[in-house]
């Protein structure tokens, strides 16, 4: 009995010693296979992005520029001459023996710098127009320290770019330009650039967000939006995906310090494309225009119109004799496709407008009355004045369920605000906190529809009001200057 114990205990001992290390190692084998497999595949990725940086990196360029700028001088020998205190001892023959000689002013130099990226092999390069605008010479040092002076072949404020060509290049790499319709939000993208003046500076990051608008650095934007490092002199250089295709041109960050703060916005290269392309034409941009004034549709505009969900584009204004007008489009239609594309928001649908060459012929789907109905009509060009005239007034008269009071539209009134011609009411007063001003209503601006009814008096005001079978909820079309757009008041 004890030997048959000792036997037990034996092999318990043995199975300690051999047959559970072996286990083990066998248990843990395929942790390090996996394990060595991440780290092949994190040196393949690492490899990959090197790849592609090494490619890029010949056709990305450091770009130089110096301006002559007026300025002014404190301390000048015109000054001292021109002195009232030395007229009083000389007499005011004094002044006219030391005439000025353009007191206060000389000129200096201003440099700056950006960068860029070549495109042809014959040279030209996309960059920001802030980077070279108003330059007097433009030098492009390239990735092998070469330099070369530039000229511009055209630039285009309201997007920011800017297409310039180097003199006497030759046979230069350039970048392949990609699809920035088909980036994802997470994509991995490059961008390289020359930040502070540190050339061929590499930063990997990840497309944070597309169509960025109304971020208020340009007038037309639809920024891609990446955590990859842009700082002051990354401006202008390419943001590449992982195949080494320029899917943005570097344009600005969002910083509270001056520095990265994890936010940079590149202009899509798609929008980029077609305005390098009337740059090499033409020298400069022309752009498409419908003529009408446009807003978001939200969830209270939506239940106004009689849509089922909010989205779209709403028409509040038809400038008559534009190509809108036209093609008859009217306030109130609420635009939904341009062509086959769905449209995201006002912005998107301006964007895609303006890059449409005028004269072409579009078609535009719109809800009218509920129903959808798709409108033929020629893009027009964009006028170059777009004015608005902001307007302000007061007054008495009210309707104070919705924090308004009113007063009626005299001759004088409105040729003093700048309403002649047109017919409404104006808003004399809003109440502090109420849902006008909320909606930021304001005095002085002309209410001239209230729930789809032409108004232009008070009376026509209260019979609009007796037609309305939603007593808290009021629609208004309501004019600023030149343009005007709806509003939805809801009272509590």
């Amino acid at each position: 009995m004890t030997d048959t114990i000792s036997l037990k205990r034996q092999l318990h001992l043995f199975a300690l010693l051999f047959i559970l290390p072996a286990l083990l190692l066998v248990i843990q084998l395929p942790g390090k296979a996996f394990a060595e497999n991440d780290i092949s595949l994190l040196a393949k990725s690492g490899r990959a992005f090197a790849s592609v940086v090494k490619k890029a990196r010949p056709s990305v360029v450091h770009i130089t520029v110096e301006k002559a700028v007026s300025s002014k001088n404190r301390f000048h020998r015109d000054d001292f001459f021109n002195d009232e205190f030395l007229e009083r001892f000389f007499g005011p023959q004094f002044r006219k023996q030391h005439p000025p000689r353009n007191p206060h002013k000389f000129k200096r130099k201003q440099q700056g710098q950006g960068s860029g990226f070549i495109i042809s092999k014959e040279g030209h390069i996309l960059t920001n127009n802030h980077v070279v605008e108003d330059a007097d010479t433009i030098t492009v040092i390239m990735a092998d320290k070469k330099k070369f002076k530039a000229k511009v072949i055209g630039t285009d404020p309201m997007s920011d770019v800017a297409l310039i060509k180097i003199e006497n290049g030759g046979d230069l790499p350039f970048l392949p330009l990609g699809d920035s319709e088909k980036l994802e939000v997470g994509e991995w993208v490059i961008a390289i650039g020359n930040p502070f003046g540190l050339n061929q500076t590499v930063t990997v990051g990840v497309v944070s967000a597309k169509g960025r608008s109304r971020v208020g650095i340009n007038e037309y934007e639809n920024f891609i939006q990446t955590d990859a490092a842009i700082n002051p002199g990354n401006s202008g250089g390419p943001l590449l995906n992982i195949h080494g295709q320029v899917i943005g041109i570097n344009s600005a960050l969002f910083s509270r310090t001056g520095g990265y703060m994890g936010i940079g916005f590149a202009i899509p290269i798609n929008m980029v494309k077609a305005i390098e392309n009337q740059l090499q034409q033409h020298g400069k941009v022309t752009r498409g225009w419908l003529g009408v004034a446009i807003q978001d549709v939200n969830e209270e505009l939506a239940q106004s119109f009689g849509l089922k969900k909010a989205k779209g584009i709403l028409i509040s204004e038809v400038q008559p004799g534009s190509p809108a007008d036209k093609g008859g489009l009217k306030r109130g239609d609420v635009i939904i496709r341009l062509g086959e594309v769905e449209l995201k928001d006002v912005n998107d649908l301006r964007n895609r407008i303006a890059l449409i060459t005028p004269g072409t012929k579009s078609k535009i789907t719109i809800i009218r009355d509920s129903s959808e109905k798709t409108i033929k009509l020629t893009i027009g060009e964009r006028p170059s004045d777009l004015t608005r005239i902001a307007t302000r007034g007061d007054g008495k008269s009210s309707l104070e369920k919705f924090g308004l009071r009113f007063q009626e539209l005299t001759p004088e009134l409105a040729e003093q605000l700048g309403f002649s011609g047109n017919k409404g009411i104006l808003i004399a007063d809003v109440a502090p906190g109420s849902p006008a001003a909320k909606a930021g209503l304001r005095s002085g601006l002309l209410v001239e529809e209230v729930n789809k009814q032409p108004v232009d008096s008070i009376r026509s005001l209260q019979q609009a009001l007796k037609k309305s079978k939603q007593p808290k909820r009021l629609l208004l079309r309501v004019r600023s200057g030149n343009f005007s757009h709806y509003v939805v008041l809801v009272a509590e």
